[in-house]
């Protein structure tokens, strides 16, 4: 006797189902009411996220997601209105909506008519099409945003930041990644210095301003005064700040995480005002900062020893700097001194006497190190993360390998 996959256990069309990919899972919804729900079961249980393609999606699927416990949705393919959503999930707490390059302002004006409190995250990475009219509309609707996901929107501007800044209070995540006409003038408004126009986002914990290459060291100032619960900082890539703006950051007590990874201004005067400042900080990157040398990690050593992850990557440090930090450095996790090429076994050496907390180190294009350097390292006691790339064996020791 036959039997319809249909008329199956619900658990067992999940099980089967689980070994989709998403963008399967969406086609075989779309089959019949019972291949939906099996499809998106361990989401309608633990009642957690949906993932829909916005195409021929019946629209009475989102109450049917509500009244399962789904509160968080992620939209793959947008090619009905988003109000579909918005009007079936009175209560959703997450909208995900990144790489919808079709999304436009007048979509997304159409959803969001009215204010929905529930809503406390909306990721609009890549939604190229947006601009500063979505982000007034979000401003007046949706209060109660507290991560907010605007990486790769480049048509976001000044303008949209001071609507971010008047309506978005509880805001405590923003990235900006890519906002390329994002200036100083902007940053002042979410760290409230125009508070005749807007209070500004003190609350933010999280700032993403990757590549926004026009901010200058201005930004870090209003930053520093306005921005005091900050914990994480990304500036990687941003060209336009120097060393002078280190002292602006170099007393925000709150900071325990920056990035200046590519920051091509930032040299070892940057990392000395950071280390003579008051920073608790338990994350550093300065990878790919050509100015940064050894002088760097003895004023790490000095002032910055706390710190738990440490990112050097390209930079022309030796063993020599090595040696000037590792005594200091009890508390260090993570080592990424990748493509570091002055360091040898010497430099390994020291790094296995005493980082002895090291979990994870990043060797990777450390070409003049030998198999006796990697036998230390292998031997710390917490490491389980190592990163060799690039890295090969020499003829001496292919040859007196047994």
């Amino acid at each position: 006797m036959e039997t319809h996959i249909s008329c199956l256990f619900p658990e067992i069309l999940a099980m089967i189902f689980s070994y989709l990919d998403v963008r399967d899972k969406g086609r075989v919804a779309q089959v019949c009411i019972a291949w939906r729900d099996a499809s998106y079961h361990k989401s309608v249980w633990r009642g957690v996220e949906a993932k829909l393609h916005l195409r021929r999606a019946n629209p009475s699927l989102f109450p049917s997601l509500q009244a399962r416990g789904i509160r968080r949705v992620q939209i793959l393919s947008l090619r009905r209105s988003l109000s579909y959503v918005i009007q079936g999930m009175p209560n959703i707490e997450s909208l995900n909506l990144s790489g919808c390059y079709n999304l436009t302002d007048n979509g997304l004006g159409h959803a969001f008519v009215q204010e929905i409190p529930s809503l406390r995250v909306l990721n609009l990475s890549l939604c190229k099409q947006i601009t500063d009219s979505s982000l007034g509309r979000i401003a007046q609707y949706l209060k109660n945003l507290e991560v907010l996901e605007l990486g790769g929107c480049s048509n976001i501007t000044n303008t949209g930041l001071l609507l971010i800044a008047w309506g978005l209070h509880r805001l405590k995540s923003l990235n900006l990644r890519s906002c390329r006409h994002v200036s100083d003038v902007g940053i002042g408004h979410l760290a409230g210095m125009t508070r005749s126009a807007a209070e500004g986002c003190l609350n933010l914990e999280y700032l993403t301003l990757q590549d926004c290459q026009k901010l200058t060291d201005l930004s870090l100032k209003h930053i520093s005064k306005g921005l005091t619960k900050l914990r994480v900082l990304n500036l990687s890539f941003c060209g336009g700040i120097s060393d002078a703006g280190m002292i602006h950051l170099s007393h925000m007590a709150s900071l325990w995480s920056l990035n200046l990874r590519s920051c091509d201004n930032i040299s070892d005067t940057g990392t000395m005002h950071l280390a003579m400042g008051t920073l608790r900080l338990s994350g550093l990157d300065v990878s790919f900062c050509d100015k940064i040398g050894d002088q760097t990690l003895a004023y790490i050593a000095q002032g910055l020893y706390q710190l738990k992850s440490l990112s050097l990557c390209s930079c022309h440090i030796s063993d020599d700097g090595i040696n000037r930090m590792v005594r200091q450095m009890h508390e260090l996790r993570t080592l990424n001194i990748g493509q570091c090429v002055r360091i040898t076994d010497k430099g390994l050496e020291l790094i296995a006497d005493h980082l002895t907390q090291l979990a994870g180190i990043d060797l990777y294009g450390c070409t003049k190190i030998t198999k006796r350097g990697l036998e230390r390292i292998t031997q710390l006691p917490c490491l389980k993360v190592l990163n060799l790339g690039l890295w090969q064996m020499t003829e001496s020791e292919k040859v007196s390998k047994p």
